[in-house]
């Protein structure tokens, strides 16, 4: 069993250390009647054995290439003393993601559960994205809840000493000097053509202004829920399928927001799996970009489904070019990594559009029964307002087809704009109107002024 972590993985590793914050996914159930607490401490003690129950042990070398080790997770369920009201479970959400997580010191995942007044419950699984992507916690998630337990041959941790490890990485730093050299090339291309788009990045973030006082945020967060026989008829009326309405929501969300270019276009940025069977990368990504129209989207997804192929199509016949640098990741100082993070502010505000797709139905099961919903979200707890504001703010989708129903999370934060969850919900539910799509968006209105 090879425990190196890939390229990719490292690089995520990287950024978190060069930061002090990453990106964690979070996975929240809601019950409308009691959970089996027994059921959740079987789902907990499974998540241990798969994906999940390892941790990166960093090389010896300040250019190795660095392990994963097996460690099984936090030693205990979280359950929550108290009850609280159903309108307090995004805040519980929040608070439950801002919770310790680090892949390579533990825990790099915590499960919790939350009793609610009147006898339902919410469950929330926050795993660091340096860990697993999407659908690797789905994976995980669905052997947990089926009682499926997978040995990956993972080492104990310290089971190399540091001489067999400083040994061992520099052999494996030598075998790649090849995959080194192509790494230099391919960065060299990039940067000419991404020469220009560069520039203009770095100048806009030098033009960004800052306004009020810095402080730690989670960024406004908010739920749509949609039948899935209702998403898919309106997808079909519009010449669209389930793939392209979630691009056209987020597109017309985006022109809501005000994250079009000078066109009056916005640009999609989706990540797309190449996970296979057997796959252990923690992010078997790579993303595709387009733009959309986000007004012709609210009549008309036929041009927007055959971009979406079509972007699709291409880079399954030509990989991502700006991968092709990323064997040089061991070798990448943290300091370049947040001077980096300094200078560039993404061009044409893309909006994030993680499509999970149709899940495994045991994925809505972690207490070994369906829950209500599920909802999955990207969070970076650790971030702060003046990064928010520098990069020129946030838009990230999350979605999944799951129990009936397609769950849409909705993260934004817009510079100098009203951020809060209840302006976000507006947005929101005026883009579904827009779109001619009935649902219901969380939290609901009179939950949010209570808070």
């Amino acid at each position: 069993m090879d425990n190196t972590l890939a390229y990719i993985d490292q690089a995520s590793f990287l950024g978190l250390r060069a930061l002090g914050r990453g990106p964690l996914i979070q996975f929240t159930w809601v019950y409308d009647r009691p959970v089996d607490i027994d059921g959740l401490r079987r789902f907990h003690r499974n998540l241990g054995h798969g994906l999940l129950g390892r941790r990166v042990e960093p090389s010896p070398l300040p250019f190795g290439r660095h392990r994963w080790v097996a460690d099984t997770g936090p030693a205990n369920l979280d359950v929550a003393a108290d009850d609280r009201p159903r309108n307090d479970v995004w805040t519980w959400a929040d608070e439950r993601a801002g919770l310790p997580i680090d892949p390579e010191h533990g825990p790099q995942w915590h499960l919790g559960v939350q009793p609610l007044i009147g006898g339902g419950a919410a469950v929330s699984l926050v795993v660091s994205h340096t860990t697993g992507d999407g659908l690797a916690i789905c994976g995980a998630v669905t052997d947990a809840a089926t009682g499926v337990r997978r040995d990956l041959g993972y080492p104990l941790p310290s089971s190399r000493s540091r001489s067999q490890a400083m040994a061992e990485d520099a052999r494996e730093a030598v075998r790649a000097i090849p995959d080194m050299g192509r790494a230099v090339a391919a960065t060299v291309r990039v940067a000419r053509s991404q020469r220009d788009e560069l520039a203009s990045s770095m100048s806009s973030a030098r033009a960004q202004t800052i306004t009020g006082e810095a402080r730690t945020v989670v960024a406004p967060c908010v739920l749509a829920l949609v039948g899935i026989d209702r998403w898919d008829a309106r997808a079909k009326e519009l010449g669209g399928n389930s793939n392209s309405l979630l691009a056209g929501f987020a597109a017309r969300i985006g022109y809501l927001l005000g994250r079009t270019d000078d066109a009056g276009m916005v640009t999609l940025s989706y990540p797309v799996s190449e996970r296979v069977e057997g796959d252990t990368r923690g992010n078997a990504l790579t993303e595709a970009r387009m733009k959309a129209d986000p007004v012709r989207v609210t009549t008309d997804l036929t041009e927007l489904r055959a971009t979406m192929k079509r972007e699709f199509a291409a880079l399954r016949e030509k990989p991502n070019e700006l991968l092709e640098p990323l064997p040089l990741t061991p070798l990448t100082p943290r300091l370049l990594v947040r001077r980096l993070e300094s200078m560039i502010v993404e061009r044409g505000a893309p909006i994030g559009c993680s499509n999970l797709g149709d899940l495994d139905p045991a994925v809505n099961r972690p207490d070994g029964t369906d829950a209500t919903f599920m909802a999955p979200r990207i969070v970076e707890p650790k971030i702060t307002t003046t990064i928010l504001d520098k990069s020129g703010g946030l838009l990230f989708l999350g979605s999944c087809r799951l129990g009936g129903l397609v769950s849409a999370t909705v993260a934004a934060w817009r510079p100098g704009g009203t951020n809060t969850k209840e302006a976000l919900r507006d947005v929101v539910s005026q883009a579904l109107g827009d779109l001619g799509i009935t649902g219901t968006v969380e939290p609901e209105p009179h939950s949010l002024r209570k808070a």
